[in-house]
């Protein structure tokens, strides 16, 4: 699967709707591809059937994060989230739930692996952030875990095929489809295209 994250113009939607990603994401979180609830809303209403819709929080307070999951199908905890925020989340809204998780040693990822969460996300650690790094991590130190699980991180054009050579089920992109700090056309048809090349190859 790939996700477009940080949708944040209805502009954005040209390429969306014709080429079809299997999710988009909006950051609710403190980016400069924040979105408001309004402007998502808006947003999502002009977007095309079948593709899905994600939420990104970073420590939000849970009331926050259960009134916005009425609008959105996936909720992502992109944070410092633990089991008991989880299970709070988990007792109090239906929606399927990613965790991500800032990659630093696989270690972490083998106890991720427990969390009561549908999907983990494997993003790349930078001291300080919370993804939106651009930056790349080593794949190699993924273990076999049960989880599905996504990766994110400074994926573009030049190294999507890395990624999908993985075990992961998809792939999150956000600033490799950008141009100029935008989502452009071109990027996000090329990506599409090259991740449906791949599901292809593997069927």
């Amino acid at each position: 699967m790939i996700k477009i994250c940080g949708i944040r113009r209805l502009e954005d939607l040209e390429a969306i709707n014709e080429f079809m990603p299997d999710m988009v994401g909006f950051i609710f979180a403190s980016s400069k591809r924040r979105v408001s609830v309004d402007e998502a809303c808006n947003i999502i209403k002009h977007l095309k059937e079948g593709i899905s819709t994600v939420g990104v929080f970073v420590n939000e307070d849970i009331e926050k994060v259960v009134e916005i999951s009425k609008y959105i199908d996936y909720i992502q905890l992109h944070g410092d989230e633990d089991v008991a925020y989880i299970n709070e989340i988990r007792s109090r809204i239906n929606n399927p739930l990613i965790k991500a998780i800032r990659v630093q040693n696989k270690e972490q990822i083998l106890e991720a692996d427990k969390l009561p969460v549908e999907y983990l996300l494997l993003d790349t650690y930078v001291k300080g952030k919370y993804g939106g790094c651009a930056e790349v991590f080593d794949y190699d130190i993924i273990p076999r875990i049960t989880k599905k699980f996504i990766l994110a991180g400074g994926i573009n054009k030049d190294n999507i095929n890395v990624a999908l050579n993985t075990a992961a089920c998809g792939v999150d992109i956000s600033s490799g489809a950008e141009l100029n700090g935008f989502k452009d056309y071109n990027k996000i048809k090329e990506l599409i295209k090259l991740v449906k090349q791949e599901r292809i190859q593997q069927q």
